[in-house]
């Protein structure tokens, strides 16, 4: 069947932004006055009739959308260059004047929704999921609590500054971490032992701001769960995070089932690697080389041939799914190559209002960044599917959700890989590396986790106490034939490379339960790729308008943290490694 890609492209470009009936088509926000208006209309707005409510929510959603989109491109070119001074300047103004302000009417909102006699007329079938989050941001609500947000955002951006300017000299060129981990799959051991010493100690010299940093952090979030009536942060973000469909009983569930489950296997996967390379010790710089010393998988050269691959696999999925990515790149929605003063990682940032998202990354041309640009695009199809939902409420998603997608999508589009590698025995290394990365990271994933629990648990605790801390739970869920001896410093900072704990405190168990359904949904997929990917895309069209098992039922898995059920994906995972010997 033939089809017109760039008429479908020009469809999707039409339609899919939002149209503003409320809004200003050109207001811009460059004080408080420029949106005071459209937020007093609100609040003052007479409501006679189930559908004046509707009208009045539609246009709320139309005026979340605006401020949402507005923020977001100030903080995507903040971290797309976090030495432009100007740039952090006008994220931190939307931070420090709008957003409390925001804050403070949506309280208002969601009282005057929650309270009118009219909301008992809407369909709870469509509006019964967002109405509950409403009534969770009013519980949680506390006005004392607005500027502590506010202090608490600039706050968490200060990790993503500190870490961006982290950069090595190796063999006389200056570098950033991220580009210089590539000398970690070098076949030369010393070049990887030195290198690997070169990042630890660059990382260590900055260990002290970034445990003050934290400490600060820790003491206002603690202030924050007090002041809304908790014990500690801990329980007060899993009622802030809105999982409703879950509880932390069964995180810590999670958590067990993972140590009992996946570790053996993530310890039997370093034995053999420790076997091939014929070496004595496994230490920190050798779990990253190809362990028949090969040299490093080279899947693209650049950005541009990063993405323009990453298309054809998209395409080779779903023809759909190549032009969301190609709709990107037409349109400068991608920033992928990594460069000194960007921030680290890589997210995809949906946009409500343009319903084009953006994705964000540090390319340096490893096998890694290809699987983050498989999720990274994962989300991004994510996007696109749900963009035409009414309210941004319904396109909200819940992390467990989101991650969903883009972890199946990482693992199905592995099955066309081919595109970035002609050589089948790379092709194959590609693919090995790629599931023992999903086993081992999900005893990572326990481990921050729990880490997070412990330390907002003991919120007053000391910079040493929380080291005390990390090697409990790292000994509880790290490799048992890594051998850090000699490294130990290094090892007792690990925690500092993980962004979530410093800017999305408790945002990283999401990764682990969608990791399990992401297996789920590829195992579909190798038996029948039609219905599993038909399942797969109906399930992310729901955005976050059902709860989440039900989400995870549509597309054909199940939401299940259980020993034996998360044992039986492991066994399907070891199958298809063993495949691939």
């Amino acid at each position: 069947m033939f089809i017109n890609f760039a008429k479908l492209e020009q469809y999707y470009l039409t339609t899919m932004k939002i149209k503003r009936n409320f809004i200003k088509q050109d207001l811009k926000i460059n004080s408080k006055d420029d949106i005071l208006p459209y937020l007093e209309d609100l609040k003052n707005r007479d409501i006679n009739s189930v559908e004046d409510l509707k009208k009045w929510w539609s246009d709320r959603s139309e005026t979340e959308a605006f401020l949402e989109e507005d923020a977001a491109w100030r903080y995507i070119k903040m971290t797309c260059n976090t030495e432009d001074e100007k740039l952090a300047e006008e994220f931190n103004f939307f931070v420090k004047e709008i957003e409390p302000l925001v804050s403070e009417y949506s309280d208002i909102f969601d009282g005057k929704l929650l309270e009118s006699p009219f909301v008992n007329e809407l369909d709870k079938e469509k509006y019964g999921i967002a109405l509950r989050k409403v009534k969770r941001a009013k519980e949680l609500f506390r006005k004392e609590n607005i500027p502590l947000f506010s202090e608490l955002q600039q706050k968490e951006r200060e990790f993503g500054s500190i870490s961006g300017a982290m950069t090595v000299t190796y063999k006389g060129e200056e570098m950033t971490l991220q580009k210089a981990g590539n000398y970690l799959k070098d076949t030369d051991r010393k070049v990887r032992k030195t290198v690997f010493e070169l990042i630890h100690e660059r990382r260590l010299k900055d260990a002290e701001k970034l445990d003050a940093l934290l400490s600060d952090l820790i003491e206002k979030r603690q202030k924050v769960a007090e002041n809304a009536g908790f014990d500690n942060y801990r329980d007060y973000m899993h009622k802030a995070l809105k999982r409703f469909d879950y509880s932390i009983d069964d995180v810590i569930t999670f958590h067990n089932s993972i140590k009992e489950t996946v570790l053996p296997l993530a310890n039997q996967i370093d034995e053999e690697r420790k076997q091939k390379l014929g070496y004595d010790d496994l230490k920190p710089y050798d779990t990253a080389v190809d362990p028949e010393l090969k040299p490093a998988l080279k899947p693209f050269a650049d950005g541009n041939e990063l993405i323009d691959k990453a298309i054809t696999v998209f395409n080779e999925v779903r023809p759909q799914y190549g032009i969301f990515l190609k709709i990107m790149k037409d349109n400068n929605y991608l920033d992928l190559e990594s460069r000194k003063g960007k921030a680290p990682g890589g997210y995809n940032y949906p946009l409500y209002e343009s319903n084009i998202p953006f994705i964000f990354m540090n390319a340096t041309g490893n096998q890694r960044d290809l699987e983050t640009m498989m999720h990274e695009g994962g989300h991004a199809v994510h996007s696109f599917l749900s963009s035409n939902l009414e309210l941004v409420d319904f396109k909200e998603l819940p992390s467990e959700v989101a991650e969903l997608a883009s972890m199946s999508m990482e693992l199905i589009s592995s099955e066309y890989w081919d595109v970035f590698y002609d050589n089948p025995d790379d092709l194959k290394r590609a693919k090995r590396s790629h599931l023992e990365g999903v086993i081992n990271v999900l005893p990572w994933i326990a481990t921050v986790d729990k880490f997070q629990h412990l330390l907002y648990l003991t919120p007053h605790h000391t910079a040493d106490e929380r080291n005390d801390i990390w090697q409990q739970v790292v000994n509880e869920f790290g490799s048992s034939v890594v051998d850090w001896s000699g490294y130990e410093k290094y090892r007792a900072k690990l925690w500092q490379k993980q962004m979530h704990i410093f800017e999305v405190p408790f945002y990283y168990i999401e990764y682990g339960i969608a990791q399990l359904g992401a297996i789920a949904i590829w195992r579909n997929f190798k038996q029948n790729p039609e219905k599993a990917l038909n399942d797969y895309e109906n399930a992310l069209k729901l955005g976050y308008s059902k709860p989440i098992p039900e989400i995870y039922k549509t597309a054909g898995i199940e939401f299940n943290f259980g020993k034996e059920y998360i044992a039986e994906l492991m066994s399907f995972v070891k199958s298809e490694l063993d495949k691939l010997q």
